[in-house]
């Protein structure tokens, strides 16, 4: 598994786009720091989808009290809370 920040989050943004796509949504434009429910490009579903999708991809299960926005809420939060949970420096 990568865990360079930059492939991390390339991979969170290309899993946001293809289930916005999927949803008739262009996601291309999204921003590390967009609040991704806020946004309007995924569906309840589709949040759910991605979620489970980070779990899956990073072997990563999440606990109840992970599941927020803080921890999940956009590309860069999702990248923090990966290298933190797996032990690197957010930002490294």
């Amino acid at each position: 598994m990568n865990l360079d920040r930059n492939a991390i989050k390339a991979a969170i943004r290309a899993k946001v786009i293809e289930l916005a796509r999927a949803l008739k949504m262009d996601a291309s434009g999204i921003g590390d720091e967009d609040v991704i429910p806020a946004t309007g490009l995924l569906d309840s579903t589709a949040i759910l989808e991605l979620v489970v999708w980070f779990e899956q991809a990073y072997d990563l299960p999440l606990r109840q009290d992970e599941i927020n926005i803080d921890n999940l809420g956009s590309i860069n939060a999702m990248t923090d809370f990966l290298l933190a949970r797996k032990g690197r420096a957010p930002g490294s």
